[in-house]
């Protein structure tokens, strides 16, 4: 009896002493997914603990390494933010002259309507279609991206938010399959110049030509197929474009970052949950690792000097108790870039995090004007 005593009191003490023999696992995780011109993107996070493994992965998902911190530590408390207080969503009337609404407002409605029925933007930014995203939202809440032209009519709209209102009956709940039934076969390529671009079909979205316009309606594969989110743009502003890509420039960087951030946000409100807060100095480490990327024509967490994304924020004097990373790299705009990470188990993870409380976005563009994306999250 007392030897049988003494084997279970080693076994124990071997298994508490586990973490100090057992060999440590790099620290972030790596998920390389959709690879192709259109959609590529990764995602690594880091906490002070062992994260949790994912359940499930979809098929295009290559890597993945289950991280724990260098140190064996105590995980700190870490305060949840609160959730942001719903905002009153606003009765939708169904459009009569075209298929789509997005909070009432229709294409070739005036600045000044919009703006009586939704308030003064938030942001002005520059988009893919060399005009701007003017941003109207109530704390990320009832969240529309509304575009104009030079006669202050609207020519582009979107939203990720429960706004769309139809005249087939379509909402943000409708799935694919309702919304091909009421509209159809979506577009397989698209012409820009001289060239026809083929348009992915991986379900994320599918592309109409509707009322002179081009409607894009994004679905979540990880709510059944429904519909998430709606772009609307007129056929002049998508056909003004002689490129997929869009030539780059300082403004259209900027554009892209905040556009991403500001689409993080909405979803995270959509959610429920907090909206981030944007931090200056992270949005350098990102820019960094995007300009990185582009310039040297790589694709990946670790940098050419064998730095992690932890390493980068560290070295720029980034505190953080939690921290993540997202890449996405050649996708045609921040619209797409979100989307596609929103359809990506661990790049949701990341964007949905509730223990994050701010962030940074950077791109950058490669000598083909295709945009590299880093999103950099934390909370100290």
């Amino acid at each position: 009896m007392r030897k049988l005593l003494l084997f279970v009191l080693l076994v124990v003490a071997v298994f508490i002493s586990k973490p100090l023999w057992e060999e440590k696992v790099s620290p972030y995780v790596d998920l390389s997914i959709m690879d192709t011109i259109s959609d590529r993107v990764m995602s690594a996070v880091d906490t002070p603990a062992v994260s949790d493994a994912f359940d499930s992965f979809q098929d295009t998902i290559t890597s993945m390494i289950i991280t724990i911190d260098d140190a064996i530590q105590q995980t700190p408390s870490i305060e949840s933010p609160e959730a942001s207080s719903p905002v009153e969503k606003p009765d939708l009337s169904v459009p009569t002259e075209q298929v789509f609404s997005v909070y009432n407002v229709q294409l070739g409605d005036s600045k000044e309507q919009v703006e009586q029925e939704l308030g003064d933007p938030q942001r002005q930014s520059v988009n893919e279609f060399d005009t701007e995203w003017f941003a109207y939202h109530e704390n990320f809440g009832n969240f529309v991206m509304v575009s104009y032209n030079d006669e202050n009519k609207v020519n582009g709209l979107f939203t990720n938010q429960d706004l769309i209102s139809s005249s087939n009956g379509l909402t943000i709940e409708s799935s694919r399959e309702d919304v091909q039934a009421a509209l159809g076969d979506p577009l397989t390529s698209i012409r820009k110049g001289l060239l026809r671009y083929q348009l992915q079909d991986n379900g994320e979205y599918d592309m109409y030509q509707l009322d002179d316009s081009y409607v894009t309606v994004f679905y979540d594969k990880h709510e059944n197929d429904t519909v998430t989110a709606i772009q609307i743009v007129h056929e002049s502003l998508e056909n003004n474009r002689d490129n997929i890509y869009t030539k780059p420039s300082d403004a259209l960087k900027e554009g892209f970052e905040y556009q991403l951030f500001d689409l993080t946000n909405a979803a995270r409100v959509h959610h429920g949950l907090q909206y981030l807060t944007w931090d200056e100095q992270v949005r350098e480490t990102a820019r960094k690792h995007s300009a990185d990327m582009a310039e040297n024509a790589y694709f990946d967490h670790t940098n050419l000097d064998g730095q992690s994304p932890f390493d980068r924020m560290k070295e720029d004097g980034v505190r953080y108790n939690v921290a993540g990373e997202n890449l996405a790299y050649g996708q045609f705009s921040s619209v797409y870039a979100h989307e596609g990470l929103m359809n990506s188990i661990g790049h949701r993870e990341n964007i949905l995090k509730p223990e994050f409380g701010f962030l940074g976005v950077g791109v950058a563009f490669n000598e083909d004007a295709q945009p590299y994306f880093t999103e950099n999250f934390f909370n100290n």
